[in-house]
């Protein structure tokens, strides 16, 4: 145990003794073919396309196949930003994949994502950290690369969510969806580019407003369990919405002051895609246009820790970001946990 007082904390976090800047040098994402649009949902729960849309901003959601799991698509997705990047499977120094879907509880998906793409003998480790997953692994990869013990790291995110979902719960089954988005971070020895801030935060408190209740060590799997429902997602959507709204915009604040940056200075937020009321209320809390803030919610729904990065890809690859703009990601999700990165390109 320490004793005595406690060691000077030393700079803020996202500022502190970094050697190399990280590069976001490649990205890409991959969903299921099927489509489930707002029409098959009226067919499954009590609901509405008009409903759907107007309180979620969802038209449509990517589902996986029944044979289909996690590191089908991690690799899909990790297979085209290693391509973006220029990079081979083995040039790989480090693998972290977010998710609460992994294909098992062990081995973790990021080793099987590893054995799958061949980058041998590449660290690997998963990170659960529910819809924030993908911006804890990007700042976890970032700090291994700015201390200079990695060079070059794979981060993905990636659910399916589909196989958690309740498909009798009109208060969760609108709003889940499948996919994964990954991305190649190179170490750099540029300053100015890269990821140039990151903030995480939780509040292990308010857990119960957003989990599944049963598969661990404290409700193992038992036929009862499954009889109760208890390995389907729960949420309190009412409770998540007032600290999703309050914990985006604080992350987001965060992250500007760390990089000295002003709102001004971005030129794109691109928010966790969890309910388009929810994306509106941060960016008028922010006092962002929403012209400055990305917003695929209506094709791909939420798709938790892959949410971010998808929307990344898509913005880049549709014009949204050039050499030189600041984009910001922020996120929440189960745990709670929160948290943004401040990114120049």
């Amino acid at each position: 145990m320490r004793t005595g007082p406690r060691p000077n904390p030393g700079p803020e976090p996202g500022r502190r003794r970094l050697l190399h800047s990280a590069v976001i040098a490649g990205t890409g994402f991959d969903v299921p073919e099927r489509v489930m649009t707002n029409a098959e949902l009226e067919k499954l729960v009590e609901t509405s396309d008009q409903w759907i849309v107007e309180r979620t901003g969802m038209k449509e959601r990517r589902i996986a196949a029944p044979e289909e799991a996690a590191s089908d698509f991690a690799l899909a997705a990790a297979r085209r930003a290693l391509a973006d990047a220029g990079v081979k499977p083995e040039e790989i120094d480090l693998i972290i994949v977010a998710t609460v879907t992994g294909d098992t509880l062990f081995p973790s998906t990021s080793c099987i994502l590893q054995d799958r793409l061949g980058a041998k003998p590449a660290a690997a480790m998963d990170v659960s950290a529910g819809c924030t997953g993908f911006i804890y692994a990007l700042a976890t990869a970032r700090q291994f690369i700015a201390t200079g013990e990695y060079g070059t790291a794979l981060v993905v995110g990636v659910e399916v969510l589909s196989k958690i979902t309740d498909w009798t719960d009109r208060g969760t089954c609108v709003l889940m969806a499948d996919g994964a988005g990954a991305a190649v971070l190179r170490a750099s020895s540029d300053a100015d580019r890269g990821i140039l801030a990151t903030y995480l935060a939780a509040d292990g408190s308010r857990g119960p407003d957003l989990c599944m209740p049963a598969g661990g060590s404290r409700i193992p799997t038992t036929v009862e369990s499954v009889k109760s429902g208890l390995h389907y997602l729960k949420m309190n959507g009412n409770a998540i919405f007032k600290v999703a709204v309050r914990s985006m915009a604080e992350s987001v604040n965060h992250v500007l002051r760390a990089a000295k940056l002003r709102a001004e200075d971005v030129k794109l937020l691109i928010p966790h895609q969890a309910n388009l009321r929810i994306i509106e209320a941060t960016a008028k809390l922010l006092g962002f246009p929403m012209e400055r803030v990305f917003v695929n919610i209506h094709k791909y729904a939420n798709t938790s820790s892959a949410t971010t990065i998808i929307a990344l890809d898509e913005a880049r690859r549709s014009g949204r970001i050039a050499a030189g703009d600041v984009v910001v990601m922020v996120a929440f999700g189960a745990g709670l946990t929160w948290g943004g990165v401040a990114i120049r390109w």
